[in-house]
């Protein structure tokens, strides 16, 4: 594992966002880890689960703290996949896709209702599959 995910399960963009990533993990670099899932807090108690569900985050093997969309660039550029999301890590962009991601994290219920229809999966969260 290079990277662990912890990501909201109950979001159907953020549990699809997560499908996709294993499909492209060919070498399995990336463990996702659901906020929903009982006894978060005692498996994980270096991460503030109140922070977490407002701004995705992951952990390298390491032990360093990733936040927002250095998740997703560190996610994609593992997998190969989506080269251009390193892009939004360009010093001149950054600033303005990391406004972007907070509006997006904050409304992500009301984003996906609008793009599927479903604000929270029903059963409380959405099974990977």
């Amino acid at each position: 594992m290079e990277l662990r995910i912890f990501y909201d399960s109950a979001c159907p963009l953020c549990s699809n966002e997560m499908e996709q990533l294993k499909k492209y993990d060919r070498l399995h670099k990336i463990e996702l880890a659901d906020l929903n899932q009982q006894g978060f807090e005692q498996k994980y108690p270096h991460i503030d689960l109140t922070v977490a569900n407002k701004i995705l985050h992951a952990e390298t093997n390491t032990g360093e703290i990733l936040t927002g969309l250095d998740v997703t660039a560190k996610a994609w550029a593992l997998t190969g996949k989506h080269k251009w999301i390193q892009l939004l890590r360009l010093p001149c962009v950054r600033p303005f896709a990391d406004i972007a991601y907070r509006g997006f994290a904050k409304n992500r219920y009301k984003i996906s209702y609008l793009l599927t229809g479903q604000q929270r999966c029903e059963t409380g969260s959405c099974n990977l599959k």
